[in-house]
């Protein structure tokens, strides 16, 4: 398994642009299973989780391009050959589920596979089929593939959400835009992922009010029209970009980063004593006087402080004057990174969902191991504040959620490699 390799020590000064949004793309690209006609994304991320969607569309007959070199996906839904997402596909990846609705509002039947992807918790799909046999599915676990049918259609409901999940919220939007009469999502999700699929499907022809609100009325459609739809920024991305000069010192641009995305989380950068400046470009980056200060952390649904930029501020707390706590309220078990930032030198006490951080002066570099995509970029934005170098190994994961990351690092001053496998 390939490896990265940090040596750390070095100040940062430049710019890194922002990509397209993994999760807002994974939720954008089965959106063409609504429709016939063909679908364009923009500004789409290079990453393996859209190989694996784009894998996946494919298996269901599903017409998928890559042009200029991935950063547009052309998708094309005429000829479906299948309403079946096999569990061999559906396995890498958690977002997989995002067939569900779509296929049952167009096709009426789907059987899809339990998704697998990072091991951070349990994220259940019960949420997911409450929602659609609200609006008439009938839906039965067999061998660990739902096998859904909706006879005659979908048709609209009030569908109360026990949980603001944001992929519950993507199937039921998605499904919702082709039932017949009007669905009514209350709980929904807010997340900037929500906003952006129902403005793509506005502009297939859904009627949509009330996105980014915890209440989304869809009025159905007969069907949906072609539309070419560009993929907001990476919020995640951008947040890790942020506190790379955090952490490394120095100064950083992000290209394409907005300040709506990441409100809650510039509002902590400022606490620690970090100026996030609004620039003609994006938002620029640094520390204000020397290290950052400690501030507690609990992640929230949108738009409070997001549970992707949990890990990633724990490596920067780590080095953080004083003592800070996070108390993760989104997935157990999301923790996993604190014993490896422990083996760089950190003072990290897990207890339950709540870590307790004693900052140190300077971590150490030493051999670590990735355990999901969020704590493999943690141990990196760790390894530039280390002494020495820092080795994160089964990076798999990393290239899941980030595209080219050691390019981008390097292009401001990092010093940062990839040890391919042999």
């Amino acid at each position: 398994m390939d490896s990265i390799i940090v040596r750390g020590g070095r100040p940062l000064s430049g710019r890194i642009r922002i990509a397209g949004a993994k999760n807002a793309a994974l939720a954008l690209m089965p959106a063409t299973l609504l429709s016939e006609e063909p679908l364009t994304l923009t500004n789409a991320p290079r990453l393996s989780d859209i190989r694996t969607m784009t894998e996946l569309l494919r298996s269901l007959g599903v017409e998928v391009t890559q042009l200029q070199e991935g950063k547009v996906i052309a998708l094309s839904s005429h000829g479906l050959t299948s309403t079946r997402a096999d569990y061999e596909i559906v396995r890498k990846m958690r977002a997989s589920n995002l067939v569900l609705g779509p296929l049952l509002a167009r096709c009426h039947e789907a059987v899809v596979s339990l998704p697998g992807g990072c091991a951070i918790g349990a994220r259940p799909m019960d949420i997911h089929v409450s929602a659609l046999e609200a609006m008439g599915a009938e839906i039965e676990l067999r061998d660990g593939y739902l096998h859904a049918v909706a006879k005659g259609g979908l048709k609209g409901a009030r569908v109360p959400l026990r949980f603001a999940s944001v992929g519950a919220t993507e199937n039921t939007l998605m499904a919702a835009t082709l039932a017949k009469g009007t669905t009514v999502i209350e709980n929904a999700a807010r997340e900037p992922e929500i906003i952006d699929l129902a403005t793509c499907l506005r502009a297939m022809g859904a009627r949509i009010e009330g996105d980014g609100t915890p209440t989304i009325e869809i009025e159905g459609v007969d069907r949906l029209r072609a539309a070419t739809h560009r993929v907001v920024s990476d919020r995640i991305e951008l947040g890790t970009y942020m506190l790379a000069p955090v952490i490394a010192g120095g100064e950083v641009e992000c290209l394409g980063g907005e300040m709506r995305l990441v409100q809650a989380f510039a509002e902590k950068l400022d606490a620690a004593g970090i100026t996030v400046e609004e620039t003609a470009s994006g938002l620029k980056v640094a520390r204000r006087n020397g290290r950052p200060h400690a501030v507690d952390v609990v992640t929230e649904p949108f738009p409070g402080f997001p549970t992707d930029l949990q890990a990633q501020m724990m490596a920067m707390l780590c080095t953080a004057e004083g003592t800070s706590v996070l108390e993760e309220r989104i997935f157990e078990n999301r923790f996993m990174h604190a014993p490896e930032l422990v083996r760089m030198g950190a003072r990290v006490d897990v207890q339950g969902g709540t870590a307790t951080v004693r900052g140190v002066d300077r971590l150490k570099g030493a051999p670590v191991m990735a355990t999901d995509l969020r704590a493999s970029v943690s141990l990196i934005l760790a390894g530039l504040a280390a002494e020495g170098e820092t080795r994160v190994n089964r990076v798999y994961h990393l290239d899941r959620g980030y595209e080219q990351v050691e390019d981008k690092l390097s292009g401001v001053g990092a010093d940062i490699e990839r040890v391919r496998a042999a």
